[in-house]
């Protein structure tokens, strides 16, 4: 967990050096309906932070929409939104024990607030009202806006199992896979960069074979599975669900500059 933790972290320090952020205001909460088609295809684009994304994740498959499927990611998010409210004021979450990942990073495009004995506690079970983080962003004033939580499950939970958690016809879970991070000790590589692209993290090279001949790690998986709940998006399943990652939009994980 700590050393997840760690990696983490470090890919936000890469992160807020290659651009900054934009802040949004959020629409207040909505009752979701159960209308919801399948979650968007990842969009096409020739855009090299966009597809070097791309080769680092990993997305559980899509099933067919059914009204049952609709009715219980709906009841999720019910119980979810129910748990979260009184974490508007991020204050409350800090003393529930939610921690902010990288406190010294400024203008994250998103502020996980996590916490960790929901993660040890997700990795053997679901309970909607026990997001591993908290998911905030700031308001154009500078305040931190909740914007809705994140599930996570182990690497070895199956699709099967995590469609009993969220239904893989409306959202669709995700893993970073293939980074190439600096060796130990050798931290001061991760902004290291070769043809004026990054060499480690999420937008770094992505064949162990590359990573061998950068002198980095190889990491097939680098965390668990993970799947996004915009509880504060809209009217909309999709809109609830929609996971940034699955358009490999970096301006939503980097910032624009």
């Amino acid at each position: 967990m700590a050393r997840s933790m760690l990696v983490f972290a470090l890919v936000l320090v890469t992160a807020g050096q290659l651009s900054a952020q934009h802040a949004h205001d959020h629409p207040a909460p909505a009752t979701p309906d159960t209308r919801s088609p399948s979650p968007a295809k990842p969009a096409k684009t020739t855009d090299w932070k966009a597809e070097a994304m791309a080769r680092h994740m990993a997305y559980s498959a899509t099933r067919p929409l059914t009204p049952a499927d609709s009715a219980r990611a709906t009841q999720v998010i019910n119980e979810l939104r129910q748990a979260v409210a009184r974490y508007q004021d991020v204050r409350l979450a800090e003393a529930d024990g939610y921690k902010m990942f990288a406190p010294h990073i400024r203008n994250q495009p998103q502020y996980h607030f996590t916490k960790n004995w929901h993660a040890i506690r997700n990795s053997f079970g679901f309970d909607p009202a026990r997001p591993t983080s908290l998911l905030y962003k700031r308001n154009e004033r500078g305040e931190l806006v909740l914007t809705g939580a994140m599930y996570t499950a182990s690497k070895r939970t199956s699709e099967e199992e995590l469609d009993k958690r969220v239904p893989l016809s409306v959202a669709r879970w995700h893993r970073h896979v293939n980074w190439c991070i600096p060796k130990r000790k050798e931290k001061d590589r991760w902004l290291e960069m070769k043809d004026s692209r990054p060499v480690f993290g999420p937008l770094g090279v992505s064949t162990e074979q590359e990573c061998k001949a950068a002198g980095g790690r190889f990491i097939p998986q680098a965390f668990g599975w993970m799947v996004h709940a915009n509880v504060f998006a809209g009217n909309d399943l999709r809109s609830i669900w929609h996971d940034d990652h699955m358009e490999h939009d970096h301006d939503a994980m980097l910032g624009t500059p």
